[in-house]
This record gives C-alpha cells, structure tokens and sequence, in this order.
C-alpha cells in the first residue's frame, strides 16, 4: 500500500487591495483572488491508548479526545485518519513496530497508557517517537493527574510537543470576555477551547474591555464602579484590584510585550479629547497603587484602541484625525504616525498586532456590514477573513499568531468564536448570555 504524505492548504475568498505607505497616495487597484497559503504538515500518528485496567478507560478517552482536537487545531500537525490504522497491528507501547508505522506515511507516533486508577487519581504515560530513526522526541514522562485534571494534563501534553518543535505554546492558555449572563456585565475567562468558564468580577456596575497581560497573572479592563468609566488591573489570582486612571473615561488597555506598560485611551487630561497614555507598570506601582503616565497622541480627533507590536518598539491605533476612523501606526514614544488604512472602508476600528509581526487584524465597515480583515505588512495585501453578513468584530490573536478570537452575532446573539488566520476553521467558544471583548492570554 503506497500513500502520499498530506498537506494543510487551505484556501478561501480573499479581497486584495495595494496599499501604499507614506504621504503620497495613488490610486488603489481591487481584485478578488483564490489565495492558497499551504504549509506543509507534519504526518502524526495516535493511537488509542492502552489501559492498564477496564476502570481506566474513560479517562484514557478523555485524554485521547482533548489531545487530538488540540494537535489538530494546531495547523502544525495532521492526525493520520483511524481507517490507516486498520492496514497495522495494533500498536504494543513495549514493543513497537516502527515499519508498521512507517508503512502508513507517520512521521511521528505518540504511544499513550492509562497505568494506574486509584481513587480519585489516574497515573499517565507518553513517549513521542520519530518513526523513521526510532529515536524519541522528548523524554518520556510520566503524569500524575486527578480526575478532574484530565483536559489539563492532556493541554499540557500538547503544548509540550508544540514547545519541542519550537512553536509558542497556545493550549493551556486562557481568553477572557465579557458576559452578562448571570446579570450586569462582568468579566469571565476559560480555556482556548471555550472550557471552564469562570466569573472573575462580583460587581453591580459593568465591567467591560479586558486586556491580558503577557504572563496571564493580571487583567486590565474598564469599571464604572465610580460613577465613570475607569481604568483597573485585576491580579487574577489573588483577586486584587488596582485603579490605574479614574480620571474621565479610559478604556481599551493593552500590555506591552514584556509587560511593563499599559496603553489605553482616555479623556483624563483638561481637554478632555480621547488619546493614546501609557503607563508604567512595575512592582512598586501595583502593591502601592500610583502610576506613572504619559500621554502619546495630541491632535483634535479621537485616538483609540491601541495595541503594541511585538517587539513594542511601535503602536497601531484608530483615529478620526482624518475624517473618518482609520488604522494608525506609531512609535512607542508617539512620534512617526503613519496611517496604514487606505481601502474602500469608510470605519476602521479595534486593530490588534500579530505576535509574530508580520500582520495586522483590524474590523473594517464596509456597506454597514462589520467585517475581520487582514493587513500584510509584508506584502502590502488585505485579506478578508469573515463573511457572514454578521456583525464581527473585537479580534485579538492567539500567542502562536495562527488564530484569531472575536466576537459575532452570525449565529444569533453576541458569541465569542475562533477562526484561523487564513480565514477558515470557524469555532464558536461561548452559547450563554451576551459575550463580548474577547482577549487570549500570552503562552506559558
């Protein structure tokens, strides 16, 4: 039996348009074309997992389950389909035939065993081989795990094979959004999966537009809990929080890539115009409260939504300087502003840097309709990434800058959903209440 190695190409309805950067404008071309960004998959062979006893069995499902929807979302690896599996013997995790594997194209064979069930807890052991030298690509383990762990320790797996191929781990992060589902506006977060869902503020006023810091230990976000809207860091898990700026509205917090300081827009100063302040975040500020900020932008239109590069040597923004809300691009001290929006969209809004640096999600409204697009820095392109007719629209990226989170009322409702960077794999994340502002943790 002769089998050809498998590909991830997928492809979708791109809308293009030549940018130009700088003062001089010239006249734009728009086309529609069929982009096929194919990346070259790895072949990944897994098995079902061997059970040291019958007892054991659902937790090995459960961790079988959880570990392939990971390694599929991961657009790095592609699962062998099961019907592959019925040309081999099964695999023996004490005596594995690595021409058997080999024979079914697997590059890589991961070899799972529930070994012990006792009480509350499963004892688990892993082994990731490469088939054709036989050598194995991480040191084997074992884990120790309670019931309730099982989705963890199976996120955990995954980021750790991520880890050993060099990729940002993404599966034991965290997105936090904002429901009103047990009444007034509160933030929650869950798994990058849209599991465990969990309320993080208790408040009779609404708490809206959280940003997570780089390590995933705090959570800027905007509170009206003194009669304005006021900019707060949440320590998630010691539950304190800390006003950064209560002086007129703040809102749209972003955390610089080393997580030192905080960019947001607000109406603090006497002028009372929305622009672009950083603050600076250290330990002393946040055990003593008091923050140094500064204020970066300083013209007559409205600066919002900032969010930093990843090197955070710049800033993309939204501003109205111009007539209508456009992308802006700035140095982190404010100087060199450049606009970098220049299509048929008469309202640009909620720009979100990728953290690899080579892209740009941004909503763009076209004909009252709230679109993703995608800005190539590289080649100058907009791609569009939704098409439903729907309002889309607060992007933010995944740490591995491969997938995107937002919000949608495309299946009725305001919902937090996933899509992939290339506009496929549409995943919706939250079902309950009205779900909004969505942010995704750094990776661990």
């Amino acid at each position: 039996m002769k089998m050809k190695m498998k590909k991830i190409v997928p492809s979708a309805s791109i809308f293009l348009a030549l940018l130009a950067f700088g003062r001089n404008l010239h006249s734009q071309q728009e086309f529609h074309l069929i982009i096929k960004d194919g990346v070259p998959a790895i072949s990944f062979a897994l098995p079902k997992f061997a059970v040291a006893a019958p007892e054991a069995q659902p937790a090995a499902d459960e961790i079988f389950q959880v570990l392939a929807d990971d390694l599929k979302y991961s657009r790095i690896f592609q699962l062998l389909p099961k019907s592959y599996y019925d040309y081999i013997r099964p695999l023996d995790p004490k005596n594995i035939q690595f021409k058997d594997w080999e024979s079914i194209q697997a590059n890589l064979l991961f070899s799972g065993e529930v070994t012990d069930v006792a009480g509350g807890d499963i004892a688990f052991e892993r082994n990731l081989y490469d088939v054709k030298s036989k050598k194995q690509i991480i040191v084997p383990k074992r884990y120790q795990a309670k019931k309730n762990d099982l989705r963890y320790l199976a996120h955990r797996m995954a980021d750790e094979i991520m880890k050993a191929y060099g990729e940002k781990p993404v599966f034991e992060t965290k997105i936090t959004f904002v429901s009103d589902r047990d009444g007034n506006k509160e933030i929650y977060m869950m798994d990058y999966d849209g599991a465990n869902q969990t309320r993080l503020t208790f408040n009779k006023v609404d708490d809206i537009a959280p940003a997570f810091s780089p390590d995933g230990k705090m959570i800027a976000y905007t509170s009206y809990q003194s009669l304005t809207a006021g900019l707060y860091i949440l320590q998630v898990y010691e539950g304190r929080r800390i006003a950064v700026s209560i002086k007129g509205f703040s809102s749209s917090p972003a955390w610089s890539p080393d997580g030192k300081k905080l960019a947001f827009s607000s109406t603090r100063d006497q002028d009372g115009n929305t622009e672009i302040y950083v603050a600076d975040i250290d330990e002393d500020s946040l055990k003593r409260g008091g923050f140094r900020i500064k204020r970066l932008t300083f013209n007559p239109g409205t600066d919002t939504a900032p969010s930093w590069s990843p090197t955070g040597r710049q800033i993309v923004f939204v501003s109205d300087r111009g007539g209508t809300p456009q992308i802006y691009t700035m140095d982190a001290e404010g100087s060199n502003v450049q606009r970098v929006s220049f299509g048929g969209s008469t309202h640009c809004d909620s720009p979100a840097w990728s953290p690899v640096g080579d892209r740009i999600v941004y909503v763009a409204r076209v004909e009252n309709i709230f679109d993703l697009y995608l800005l190539d820095l590289r080649s100058q392109q907009i791609g569009k990434l939704t098409e439903s007719n729907a309002m889309n629209e607060s992007p933010a990226w995944a740490p591995d800058g491969r997938h995107i989170v937002f919000k949608s009322n495309m299946k009725g409702g305001l919902q937090i959903f996933t899509v992939d960077y290339d506009g496929a794999n549409v995943r919706q994340l939250t079902f309950k209440g009205q779900n909004t502002w969505p942010d995704w943790s750094g990776g661990f």
